[in-house]
């Protein structure tokens, strides 16, 4: 055979970036957002575009979320599925920082790198609606937004106890503190007081809360919500302080169990603590408290050791009448509850430990069945409340717990000491950050006029450019540096005024850009009202689990403040959501320090993006992840060229084989079914298998066993769908062919395997049609020699039960 006559091999190196310019030119992957006939707005979480580039992680995150997108195309659907950058932030900032460079310079060479590697990679992107969060046109409506939390009374400024990164030199969240520690620097973490902008997310608490129970999103998902947000049904409690006419209020769920409260413990920065500190204890309650401001709030709710200070003063036991002494202790934080906690030792883990560490009296006021008031409570608070019984607790004694929570409540109420509430521990969102590369706050102060908002046509309040963007260990944010940029006139009155210096939380900027895409081009309105209309809610949300709490409940709130200010007409933004896997490497989680990081762009050179995207996704289940290895992509490689091949040879003589339609048609339902359930890696079992059949002995494909399997495998490998589809004579992209589709007879087969037993012992099988008599299968049977070999002589009796069994007697 002369070189010229070898079959041609598949190129993806060529074929590749020939179907994404082809994708340009035709306008492929652009929704029509004016006129769509079936909506499907497809969204994936977008990324924080580092310095690194594009990470694998991102790339199975993608992937999982084009196929899905791809595959409602193919469905019949009008799909839109754009990508952006979520731009500003902390990392940005201190990458800058760390290589001498300016973020605002820095960001736009990351993005267009982030941009050149998505492109590689494939995927039916809507570049057209491109958001960056780092952008003026972007950034001006997420102060838009603030502006409207601000105009309906949910946006307020107060003092708070704060984490506080003395390296990263900013206030970090609570979930940004592990063990201590700031999770980006691993610096001890501090507490401070600081001046902060706060959202009444909290309000929103129950509606959050409610909404959960239609949502379709896994059910891990919406109980990491739930946790977060946290309610617990009880009651607050009035104390009375000896010596005082002030009273301390707690909040309890287990109002059931104030016979047992023996003291009560209060926050170190509780307004009550320098009128309850005595002279002889001021001095070491000044000190506890100086210890406590050097602790951050994670490591306070955390912490094993207790530690805390007696105040001097005694509260009175509304239930008892009996004097308790009043203390003040870390584990207990202002900003939770009332700041202030009723200890009944007997009942809790945590004020047992206490009380042990200070030798404060435990009273047992709840009882197992077969302890008695009296019994001793040993080494550890009792806390089976399921079949606890109240002692030791006067008229209500016997009362099982949860009659017992509601009787006494009321008993307590009755005494004007106890009001029934339901609590949340959801707390406002300090949006607050004393750093650089973010949103200013769009907040002019004016000595007469005091906090004004920017006038909405004045926005966006941008961002300037300064070299000295270095936070410092003031709490106040580098743009306070710079009184060119924050000196204006007040908006209300004219006489000179002073910007806020602060910018917002990066979850702000997320918490609405799912908004902005179908309205992406416009500059006159944050989101069109008729397009938000036609596309949103989102139809499928994807993303990672990292992101399962706090992006997704300011989103969720942020949507809700919209729909009452009349801005929008829904208030959930996501009506399906799914949490991708994680992928690690040969067994052990990517790292730079052990130098097991995959760099997208070497495998997607030697492989082909569509190889690369394929294997990803069969690595294991979508939603768990998998494990890296390089070997395993070859398989992968070889399923795709086998299936050019068999494109490219497919012959028209003669009809398909009826083995393999059978085969085809059960395929297109396996992989219908499990690519709309995200289960990748089985729909791409499948069409391996598939393949196998159709290629089984070498034999040359018929082109209608091969042509139905281009769209199967269009959503998981885009640029070969679109190259096969070309070279079996179309024109139009594959995209736009439809799924196809499976006829349910063909799912019935015309054989089964009939299991054949002699004397009563299984022996062997036989596939037979189904039709099959019994003198046929005996005769199959027994001329089938690993059967035949026990079937000694002629057979006494024969048992035949149709499609199942053949017991042969002998």
């Amino acid at each position: 055979m002369h070189e010229t006559d070898a079959p041609t091999p598949y190129a993806p190196a060529a074929v590749e970036p020939k179907w994404q310019q082809r994708w340009t030119e035709r306008g492929t992957n652009t929704a029509n957002l004016a006129n769509p006939a079936r909506p499907f707005y497809a969204l994936m979480m977008f990324p924080y575009p580092s310095a690194e580039g594009l990470h694998v992680g991102n790339l199975f995150a993608f992937t999982g979320s084009d196929i899905s997108a791809r595959f409602h195309r193919l469905m019949g659907h009008d799909v839109f599925q754009p990508l952006g950058f979520d731009a500003f932030g902390i990392h940005s900032e201190n990458y800058a920082l760390k290589i001498g460079a300016h973020p605002m310079e820095l960001t736009p060479k990351n993005v267009a790198n982030f941009t050149r590697q998505l492109g590689r990679a494939g995927f039916m992107v809507d570049w057209n609606q491109k958001v960056d969060t780092s952008r003026p046109d972007y950034y001006k409506w997420t102060q838009w937004v603030f502006l409207q939390l601000l105009k309906q009374g949910l946006a307020y400024k107060k003092a708070a106890a704060v984490n506080w990164c003395p390296s990263c030199k900013t206030v970090l969240a609570n979930e940004q503190v592990e063990d201590g520690q700031c999770e980006r620097c691993s610096t001890a973490v501090e507490q401070r007081f600081l001046e902060q902008w706060f959202f009444k997310i909290s309000e929103y608490a129950p509606r959050l809360l409610q909404n959960l129970d239609w949502l379709d999103w896994s059910a891990v998902t919406k109980q990491a919500q739930r946790n977060w947000i946290g309610k617990s049904e009880g009651a607050q409690l009035t104390f009375s302080l000896a010596g005082h006419d002030a009273r301390v209020t707690v909040f309890t769920t287990r109002a059931d169990t104030i016979y047992g409260a023996t003291y009560l413990v209060l926050a170190p920065e509780h307004p009550l603590v320098t009128t309850l500190t005595t002279d002889v204890q001021r001095e070491a309650v000044r000190a506890y408290q100086d210890a406590t401001k050097k602790q951050d709030l994670i490591s306070r709710k955390s912490t094993k050791d207790k530690t805390g200070v007696f105040t001097g003063s005694y509260a009175v036991n509304p239930a008892t009448g009996q004097q308790i002494p009043v203390w003040i202790a870390d584990y207990v934080l202002m900003e939770y509850g009332t700041g202030a906690i009723m200890a009944v030792p007997g009942h809790d883990e945590r004020d047992f430990e206490f009380a042990q560490v200070f030798g404060l009296p435990i009273v047992r006021v709840v009882a197992g069945p077969d302890d008695q008031g009296d019994t001793p409570l040993g080494d550890a608070a009792y806390t089976d409340d399921d079949h606890g019984r109240l002692v030791n607790s006067g008229s209500f004694d016997g009362l099982p717990v949860q009659d017992a929570k509601r009787k006494v409540t009321a008993w307590l109420a009755e005494q004007g000491h106890a009001t029934p509430v339901t609590n949340y521990r959801l707390h406002d969102w300090c949006i607050s950050r004393q750093r650089y590369w973010g949103p200013p706050i769009p907040i002019i102060y004016c000595d007469a006029c005091g906090a004004v908002p920017v006038p909405e046509d004045q926005l966006p309040v941008e961002l300037p450019f300064i070299p000295d963007f270095k936070p410092d260990d003031s709490g106040i944010s580098p743009l306070a540096r710079h009184e060119e940029w924050y000196r204006v006139p007040c908006p209300t009155c004219g006489t000179s005024a002073r910007r806020e210096t602060d910018v917002s939380d990066t979850f702000l900027d997320s918490a609405w850009y799912f908004l902005r895409y179908p309205s992406a081009t416009r500059d006159d309105v944050p989101f069109d009202r008729e397009r938000t209309t036609t596309w949103l809610p989102v139809n499928s949300y994807i993303g990672g689990n990292e992101h399962a709490v706090l992006h997704l409940l300011y989103s969720r709130f942020i949507t809700m403040v919209m729909k009452d200010g009349g801005h929008i007409d829904f208030e959930e933004p996501f009506t399906r959501f799914r949490a991708h896997g994680m992928i690690i490497r040969e067994g052990a989680k990517m790292s730079k320090s052990k130098g097991n990081v995959i760099n997208p762009d070497v495998y997607m050179e030697e492989w082909g993006a569509d190889a690369f995207r394929m294997y990803l996704m069969f690595l294991g289940p979508y939603e768990e992840g998998g494990d890296f290895r390089d070997q395993g992509i070859s398989g992968v490689r070889r399923f795709l060229d086998r299936l050019w091949a068999s494109v490219r040879d497919a012959t028209t003589e003669g009809a398909p084989d009826a083995d393999v339609l059978r085969k085809l048609h059960r395929t297109i339902k396996k992989v219908g079914e499990d690519t709309a359930n995200l289960g990748y890696n089985t729909a791409i079992a499948a069409m391996m298998e598939y393949m196998n059949a159709v290629r089984r002995g070498e034999r040359t494909p018929h082109r209608d066993e091969v042509l139905p399997l281009v769209p199967l495998v269009a959503a998981y490998a885009p640029h070969l769908a679109e190259e096969c589809w070309e070279t079996l004579g179309h024109t139009t992209s594959v995209f736009d062919a439809g799924w196809p589709v499976f006829d349910p007879a063909m799912l019935v087969d015309d054989e089964v395997d009939l299991v054949v037993q002699v004397n009563g012992k299984v022996r062997g099988k036989l596939r037979v049609p189904l039709t099959i008599t019994q003198d046929e299968a005996l005769a199959l049977a027994q001329a089938e020699d690993g059967i035949a070999k026990f079937i000694a002589a002629e057979p006494k009796k024969v048992i035949f039960v149709p499609k199942r069994l053949l017991n042969i007697v002998v």
